[in-house]
């Protein structure tokens, strides 16, 4: 069996291909729901690389198997576009190298993560790392608009419920054990419209609504929560309204709220403290958690809430200290072991279906739909390395009995 100092070695000696293969995946555009073009390339090097078998599901997951065994494993990656083309400096679609590191559109977030998971599964096909596990990685979709709907897919309809998943969103190649989670809700008032000349004959739903706008903003600085996640967080991102013109008065307005999830706050909670604000119920305003249902890349429409729970794995837990040890392995050193600021596809894996995660991941979360959006070359090579020996780790670390 390859020490981990051969493991690391072969990861070095691949460092030009999934280089190649990552500025290949930042030429693709894929916004989400339009990642056909995308997954077909990973599909592509899977293939080459000697996967055992590569399905494209129903939804447009990409999922490459490596082994038979009865230890399911996953490692989880997706793809992103490209925002505003005129704030880049450089062209997002190049994957521009420059001084060991790949600029562009997804370099960090997360396509480097795809590529350094896809060769990390070769390289336990190169270097026979197999053992009694089967492993899936894989390349999900939808995950920038809806967090998680790709695994609620994959876990409910592909009947795939691996006892572990690493969520390869960038850690700094540190070892991450949770996040806090987030809800999109909506407040909506209604008034009574009239001519804008005589708005005293009419209700104008923005000026109901304008009180609850301040106690919003007070109730963001009353949360609390728990010390490693950090307090809950309520925000507006967008305030609209309607009238039958400019020229009469609001008959409807409604704001939407990004509202992030300490591991104290549930759904029923969060949506509990709104209601109760005076200003709600003077206004008689309506607290909605919105659904998102858009079709995929295939035309598949899966329909969820727009909740994403929290998910917090216990200090202690086997997979997380297996993390470490991988990592100390392969580099001699101990791991940071933090948790994200936003939010990834643990919140289904973990927060929704209890399944444990970690997460490791190569790239700065600082440059996450950045202009600047990087990653260091020798980044992706040690991310390479840990893929391939982690589960090994892992497994023989945690013999079911």
């Amino acid at each position: 069996m390859p020490t981990p100092k051969e493991i690391l070695a072969a990861a070095q000696k691949n460092e030009r291909e999934v280089s190649k293969f990552l500025r290949d995946l930042i030429a693709i555009r894929s916004l989400s729901s339009h990642e056909e073009q995308v997954i077909h390339r990973i599909k592509k090097e899977m293939e080459s690389s000697g996967y055992d078998e590569v399905i494209i599901d129903q939804m447009g997951n990409i999922l490459g198997r490596i082994g038979k065994g009865k230890r399911i494993l996953a490692f989880d990656a997706h793809t992103v576009d490209v925002g505003n083309p005129a704030n880049w400096t450089v062209d997002p679609f190049k994957g521009a190298e420059k001084d060991g590191i790949i600029y562009g559109r997804g370099a960090c977030d997360m396509k480097g993560a795809l590529a350094a998971i896809v060769y990390g599964g070769k390289l336990i096909k190169d270097l026979k790392l197999e053992d009694d596990f089967t492993l899936y990685v894989v390349g999900s979709v939808q995950e920038e608009d809806c967090d998680g709907l790709c695994w609620q897919y994959i876990i409910n309809e592909d009947k795939i419920r691996p006892e572990l998943v690493v969520i390869a969103e960038p850690t700094n190649l540190g070892i991450y054990r949770g996040h806090r989670g987030r809800m999109e809700i909506e407040v909506r008032t209604k008034g009574i419209s009239c001519h804008g000349s005589a708005p005293e004959r009419g209700v104008n739903a923005i000026y109901k609504m304008a009180p609850i706008v301040q106690d919003i903003e007070a109730l963001n600085r009353r949360l609390t929560g728990e010390p490693f996640l950090g307090n809950g967080t309520v925000t507006i991102a967008e305030i609209r309204s309607t009238s039958p013109s400019l020229c009469a008065v609001a008959d409807s307005s409604t704001i939407h709220l990004d509202r992030r999830l300490a591991a104290t706050d549930t759904l029923e909670s969060a949506v509990k403290e709104i209601q109760q604000l005076e200003s709600v119920k003077r206004a008689e305003g309506e607290v909605v958690v919105l659904d998102y249902a858009v079709p995929s890349w295939r035309g598949l429409t899966y329909p969820t809430k727009k909740y994403y729970p929290t998910w917090l794995l216990p200090e202690q837990h086997p997979a997380l200290k297996s993390g470490v040890q991988a990592f100390e392995n392969l580099f001699a050193q101990r791991p940071v072991v933090g948790r994200w600021q936003f939010s990834t596809n643990g919140v289904a894996v973990m927060g929704k279906h209890g399944i444990p995660c970690i997460g490791f991941g190569p790239g700065n979360e600082i440059y996450a739909h950045m202009a600047t959006e990087q990653i260091e070359v020798q980044q992706l090579v040690k991310a390479v390395a840990w893929y391939a020996h982690f589960p090994l780790v892992y497994t023989s670390s945690n013999r079911l009995h």
